[in-house]
């Protein structure tokens, strides 16, 4: 049976559901490749939007990790596919660090987690001291539940850094105090506007070299990079010229199967917001790169990337929506309602697309019941098919 779908053009279109799903996967995690899914968190429906701050549902947020462990999959916690910085504050994202790091040690799952500064008051100036001490307070949280922290881009640094040697300041003296080697995070401004500039140069090329060189002074104490800009050639460009030993993990959601596959000498490995829809594609093509078989691998990781490449379509920090939408239409969860109300962050006619690319891949266990959550969201709103 046809379900009608709104068209970005104002027009509809008959779509027949596929209703050939992947089967359910339980694996180990990968060992040609390190695989990351940064996780997305399952709001309370009647308290999301409590003036005390989000509330999360515990249960469903944390069962989102244990399927992603389950498929032998890495877990990114508390990152902005995690809507940190856009509805979840610190007091929540240590919370949902401390309970995470717990199932982790559970189930023997791999972990890393943001530290930010995201403590501090927005839009107030901030000094550099303050700036550090933020970080500071997050790093030691995320150390002491026992994960390998991410040192997450800070909005308070781009605004008060005056230049590049700000950023060497404050990122030295952080990877000198880390207990354990830490991944850097280089967000860029399509996922955050308020980033732009980061590193101390609008150009790249300069921006590049700034975090190089961070790098470069304190090898040891970085275990990897995670680079999200969506720019493949300077992704491979910073991993030939990373010191032996730091990982390149790719936040590309435009170009991770080429650069996951490697160019035959390096390849990078992943942490990526796509993987949470596409987790049971993705477990497979890791399986397939542990067979020595990088033509599967591609067979398998390159059709997802319409998908990606949809859900990450400027403006591209609402990537979240897209993902919230196809966990609840998968039965992951039992309602599409958001932290902060970014359910609203995207039109119809983009929610109806990206059912239909996530149907056409087999991603929903149970096709009917997607179908028919898709035709109660579109009746909602006004569209009867």
């Amino acid at each position: 049976m046809n379900i009608r779908l709104p068209s970005a053009d104002g027009g509809y279109r008959l779509y027949r559901p596929n209703g050939d799903p992947f089967a359910p996967l339980a694996c180990g995690p990968a060992r040609a490749r390190t695989f990351y899914s940064a996780a997305h968190v399952v709001a309370d429906p009647l308290a999301a939007s409590a003036e005390a701050g989000p509330v999360l549902d515990w249960e469903s947020t944390l069962a989102v990790r244990r399927r992603l462990w389950a498929q032998g999959l890495g877990v990114a916690e508390a990152m902005d596919t995690a809507q940190r910085g856009m509805g979840l504050d610190w007091a929540t994202a240590a919370e949902l660090i401390r309970r995470s790091a717990a199932e982790a040690r559970a189930v023997g799952g791999r972990l890393v987690c943001g530290a930010g500064t995201d403590q501090l008051s927005a839009g107030a100036p901030h000094s550099l001291a303050t700036i550090t001490a933020a970080y500071e307070e997050q790093l030691a949280h995320t150390e002491a539940c026992g994960a390998r922290a991410v040192l997450m881009a800070s909005r308070a640094l781009a605004a008060a850094a005056r230049g590049p040697e700000d950023y060497l300041a404050v990122y030295g003296g952080l990877l000198r105090q880390s207990a354990r080697p830490v991944v850097l995070h280089w967000l860029g401004p399509m996922f955050d506007r308020e980033l732009a500039g980061y590193w101390g140069h609008d150009d790249l090329d300069e921006a590049t070299d700034v975090f190089l060189k961070i790098i470069a002074e304190s090898p040891e104490k970085v275990d990897g990079i995670k680079v999200s800009v969506l720019d493949a050639e300077r992704e491979v460009d910073i991993r030939r010229r990373l010191p032996a030993g730091v990982r390149c993990y790719t936040g590309d959601d435009y170009h991770y199967p080429q650069l996951i596959a490697g160019d035959g000498e390096l390849a990078s490995d992943a942490l990526l917001g796509i993987f949470d829809p596409i987790a049971p594609i993705a477990a497979r093509a890791a399986l397939a790169l542990d067979r020595g078989d990088p033509t599967g691998f591609r067979e398998l990781l390159d059709p997802t990337v319409p998908l990606s490449r949809h859900l990450f379509a400027p403006p591209t920090r609402f990537y979240k929506t897209g993902v919230v939408l196809l966990a609840w239409l998968a039965g992951y969860q039992e309602h599409f309602t958001m932290v902060g109300g970014l359910q609203s962050a995207r039109s119809l006619p983009h929610l109806a697309t990206a059912y239909e690319l996530a149907d056409g891949l087999g991603l929903f266990p149970d096709p009917e019941l997607a179908e028919d959550r898709m035709r109660r969201l579109l009746a909602v709103c006004g569209v009867t098919s």
